[in-house]
């Protein structure tokens, strides 16, 4: 989420879950399989002292199993179909599949191993097949057909309405209309969709994590701080690994020109050829998808899938890239004068090339604004950031207080743990934080929950982030750039969007939005990294405790505009190319996927050689392995509306108690339980605008 981040550090128990070297038969004493027992933990946090590899399949297995004779009682229930004994009986049929796939994607995602992978290929099919058989069972839809028909007449509450409108949508979108031959065909496609998705996260995994650049001279790392080197060395040399995106942290201060295009090579070619190659599923995923959209009805899969989106439409959302490309594309070339310009003064002869951005661009922010990164980390400490700015920010807005609890155990010793307090004292939920990159984690940054917040179920939130800053060396400080100081904001926005959740119905709370509504908790609150009274608080020398001087602190803000042309265009050309992927009808014969990428970025006028797109097709896991398939222009969207939204902010007195409840009560707490364009109406009086978006990025 957002490039999806948070951060922590310190040490909770040592953590005693048993995840090397396991096997996964079935274990044969279900009453003995901890994710199938109510956990003693507070909250119902999963127990990691007692989870091991082989109690996944059985587990998940009888979830599924669970959920099949709920439904099936569902069917064969005699009686007319009631929002009761149909609508709340499917909610809560998913109740023990969902409790065990929430720990399992957890690990899966967070701290893997050959074990799990094995069991997530295993499993990709069985779960296409599992919700198909439910989403697509003719009976069971007849009943819901029959509570969504008398939905007017029926005694319920607006969310419970909700709830009954989403069911019959969600029903519809997956083909419950379609004859029975046609269901069959949409299961086939399906089923092998989550099988090729699930190769292609591995294929990405292992290409990151193998794909690397290994250094031998030490001499070649002229520019990164000894810290740095010592934290890369292993074995005698030293090892730069690949994060998800394009561009790599360190090509920023890597002086060696030569190592900055080997490392730069090793990330944009990391799964174009040989064993890592993942252009053949591109190639199949998109075909099925579009031939998939066609069995539903539509021009394409992302006419389906924006379904009940708050832009609705493909149109909409290229309507959106033509209104910011013409202005980022002028704020780009001009960048890329003054990043010409630089390598110029410093005597070089060459042209500017994508490898050199970032390292020039750094230098640019130096002489132009008088910044340095490495001025700037002393002061973000990565516990003073989230205890003294991220939750610090969320107290004086939201009342809530925070309590480390190193009694709970987590799955790694990097893992920590904090409960949280609504504003009366009264129990909100756990938080967990997980920060630093290891080899067990696939890229990026997210949020997600082991215990989603349900009055029905009597479930409080427990929720973690995780991200991947590089960790320290043994002993150092865990110093952070200011990029991810606003990741750290980002990933604690979606946070407080899964605790603040008020729903009776676990499957329409907190974050279960659409993706372009769901990203809007998280950029609005990175807005608050730069408010000055959360900045004076966090912003600290871990040596000294001197507070951030004004004059450092003004030359972040100055550098807010910098380099916005580089950052929009970088992400548009990502958006772009997953919108012309989910674009193609399934007629579209595509032989090689770099040649369309090529000419899905010139279409748009976004084929600029310096600035290569955020993911290249090969490796861009939100659309191909993430769920993220015609949504990545979410990102984009949402940031217009937090922009907007910090906007109504500065208007009513910024960082108050009464601003931050009424958006909590009226954005945060809101879950899917109304139509997202109203919920913002609601909040802001007004529709949101793109005005303060296009300002802040310095396009306007």
């Amino acid at each position: 989420m957002k490039k999806s981040l948070i951060l922590v550090a310190t040490i909770v128990l040592a953590m005693s879950c048993k995840t090397e070297g396991t096997k996964n038969e079935p274990t044969s004493n279900m009453e003995e399989n901890p994710l199938l027992v109510k956990s003693a933990l507070p909250y119902g946090a999963p127990d990691f002292t007692k989870i091991k590899n082989e109690h996944f399949m059985p587990a998940i297995l009888k979830g599924m199993e669970v959920q099949n004779e709920e439904i099936a009682k569902i069917i064969a229930n005699t009686e007319p179909a009631t929002f009761e004994n149909t609508i709340v009986a499917l909610e809560e049929s998913s109740k023990v599949f969902d409790n065990v796939t929430a720990v399992f994607y957890g690990l899966a995602g967070a701290h893997t191993n050959d074990s799990i992978k094995d069991i997530q290929k295993e499993l990709a099919p069985k779960f296409s097949k599992h919700r198909d058989e439910i989403l697509l069972n003719t009976k069971l839809f007849e009943r819901i057909k029959i509570v969504y028909g008398n939905l007017e007449s029926l005694d319920l509450d607006a969310e419970s309405k909700h709830l009954v409108k989403e069911s019959y949508k969600n029903f519809v979108k997956a083909g419950a209309n379609l004859s029975e031959e046609k269901k069959a065909e949409l299961k086939e496609i399906n089923a092998e969709l989550a099988s090729l998705s699930n190769d292609f996260g591995k294929k990405l995994l292992d290409a990151s994590k193998k794909g690397g650049l290994t250094v031998s001279d030490k001499n070649q790392l002229t520019g990164l701080s000894e810290e740095k080197i010592k934290g890369l060395e292993k074995d005698g040399k030293y090892e730069i690994q690949l994060i998800n995106t394009t561009q790599q942290p360190l090509l920023q201060t890597l002086e060696n020109r030569e190592v900055r295009k080997e490392l730069f090579e090793k990330s944009i070619h990391r799964t174009d050829s040989e064993e890592y190659d993942t252009s053949d599923l591109v190639k199949k995923m998109v075909f099925l998808r579009a031939k998939k959209a066609q069995i539903l009805g539509f021009d394409n899969y992302a006419s389906w899938s924006l379904q009940g989106t708050m832009a609705s439409t493909p149109d909409k959302v290229f309507e959106m890239f033509n209104g910011l490309i013409p202005g980022s594309l002028e704020k780009v070339a001009a960048e890329t004068k003054e990043i010409q310009a630089e390598i110029n003064k410093e005597g070089y002869d060459f042209k500017l090339r994508a490898c050199d951005w970032n390292h020039f661009a750094e230098k640019v922010r130096k002489s132009k604004y008088n910044l340095n990164e490495e001025e700037v980390k002393p002061y973000f400490e990565v516990t003073n950031v989230l205890e003294k700015g991220v939750f610090f920010a969320a107290t004086k807005l939201y009342g809530i207080t925070f309590k480390k609890r190193t009694d709970i155990p987590t799955y790694h010793p990097d893992v920590v743990v904090y409960e949280i307090f609504e504003e009366d004292g009264s129990k909100l939920g756990l938080y967990y934080g997980d920060f630093f990159a290891r080899d067990s984690k696939r890229g990026g940054a997210w949020m997600s929950a082991f215990v989603k917040q349900s009055k029905l179920r009597n479930q409080k939130p427990v929720i973690y982030n995780v991200c991947n800053s590089p960790k320290p060396a043994e002993g150092e400080p865990a110093l952070i750039s200011f990029d991810n100081v606003e990741t750290m904001f980002h990933e604690f926005g979606h946070a407080l969007h899964g605790l603040f959740g008020n729903q009776t119905y676990a499957s329409i709370s907190g974050t279960s939005t659409s993706r372009d509504f769901v990203e809007f908790p998280s950029q609005f609150n990175e807005n608050w990294a730069t408010h000055p009274e959360v900045l004076n608080n966090y912003a600290v020398h871990y040596q000294t405790g001197e507070v951030i001087p004004n004059e450092l602190l003004q030359k972040i803000k100055n550098a807010g505009t910098f380099n916005q042309g580089y950052s929009i265009i970088e992400n548009l050309c990502s958006s772009n190319l997953d919108m012309q992927w989910h674009t193609i009808s399934s007629d579209t014969n595509i032989d090689d996927v770099a040649k369309f990428e090529e000419e899905a970025l010139a279409k748009m006028k976004l084929k600029i050689d310096e600035v290569p797109p955020r993911y290249r097709s090969t490796y861009f896991a939100h659309i191909f392995s993430g769920g993220y398939a015609a949504g990545y222009y979410s990102y984009l969207w949402t940031e217009m509306l937090s922009h907007d939204a910090y906007d109504w902010f500065k208007n009513n007195g910024l960082l108050t108690r009464e601003n931050g409840q009424k958006f909590r009560e009226q954005i945060l707490s809101k879950g899917n339980t109304m139509d997202y364009a109203e919920m913002y109406r609601v909040f802001a009086g007004r529709d949101p605008q793109a005005e303060p978006m296009l300002k802040a990025r310095g396009l306007k």
